[in-house]
């Protein structure tokens, strides 16, 4: 298998810079050169391994190459179809279908995202472990970004932390809001009875909702929702406590005469490319299950 490995051509503003400190521009931290240098990894000037102070040239091509990646033995690779809407040497984005786990867990041990990467993954001679940077629930569907090494996910965690990645949301909502778009802001904690659970309550965490009505129907409205944060089941909590759960939802009051599954799912995800700063604009369909 083909180690993950990144080059760069050194230009003129780089020039003199010892390799060390060019790395750490590019956010590779004292640790993971440690990890480089003593656990199988290489750093290479003009194909010559070299060490991290060496003093970068005009034209130097530079070669980070990553050591392999210990995966989990109790993540079974699986050869499931993937629906991959983007993919480079660096990151993957997948459309996640409904009713598959981006984990496993103890009720879904298997037919995860995560072992369906590790049998794509082998398929591919990659050598890599999951890194899922953004997590859907089991039953809703949409874009699901993938960082491809741990360094990656690294950068994408960093983008995260930014809030420089964003994702859209549809859904099928219970009634109609007066209002064609705004705000909730309403903290999120567990429920004290559930371990599963969420609800709006004084000392959970603080969480922010926008949405944007679509189309209303006979009895229920097709909005669109982006968020300020990430907490679990966000949209379906501040949805549910604005008394417009989302249809199919059953944890949360929504019915499920029309929909067996929450209509839920991340239609849009935007953002700049960790490596070629590229911007990254992609978008998938709702699928037919859930379709108005």
């Amino acid at each position: 298998m083909a180690p993950f490995s990144l080059n760069w051509v050194i230009e003129r503003h780089d020039v003199d810079k010892i390799i060390k400190y060019f790395l750490a521009e590019h956010s590779i931290s004292r640790r993971a050169l440690t990890d480089i240098k003593f656990n199988g990894g290489f750093i290479k000037v003009n194909g010559k391994e070299e060490n991290v102070l060496y003093k970068l040239k005009n034209g130097d091509i530079l070669e980070v190459i990553f050591p392999p990646e210990e995966r989990s033995e109790s993540l079974l690779k699986e050869h499931i179809p993937l629906d991959i809407v983007y993919e480079d040497q660096s990151i993957l984005v997948i459309n996640k279908p409904p009713y598959m786990s981006t984990i496993p867990s103890r009720e879904h041990p298997t037919g995860s995202l995560a072992n369906a990467l590790m049998g794509y993954y082998e398929k591919k001679s990659l050598e890599s472990s999951a890194h899922i940077v953004t997590r859907l629930d089991r039953n809703t569907s949409g874009l699901v970004l993938i960082a491809k090494n741990r360094y990656i996910h690294h950068l994408c965690s960093l983008l995260q932390q930014r809030r420089e990645i964003k994702r859209t949301y549809q859904a099928l909502i219970a009634g109609y809001f007066n209002e064609k778009s705004g705000t909730i802001e309403a903290p999120i904690g567990r429920k004290k009875t559930s371990i599963i659970e969420r609800e709006v309550r004084p000392d959970g965490q603080y969480a922010c909702t926008h949405f944007e009505v679509l189309k209303q129907y006979d009895g229920f409205s097709h909005i669109k929702l982006w968020l300020d944060t990430g907490r679990t089941h966000q949209i379906r909590v501040h949805m549910s406590y604005m008394g417009h759960p989302l249809l199919g939802d059953e944890l949360y009051g929504g019915s499920t005469s029309r929909f067996k599954r929450q209509a839920l799912h991340c239609s849009d995800l935007q953002f700049i490319h960790p490596i070629t700063k590229e911007e990254i604009v992609l978008h998938c369909e709702i699928p037919a299950d859930i379709r108005p």
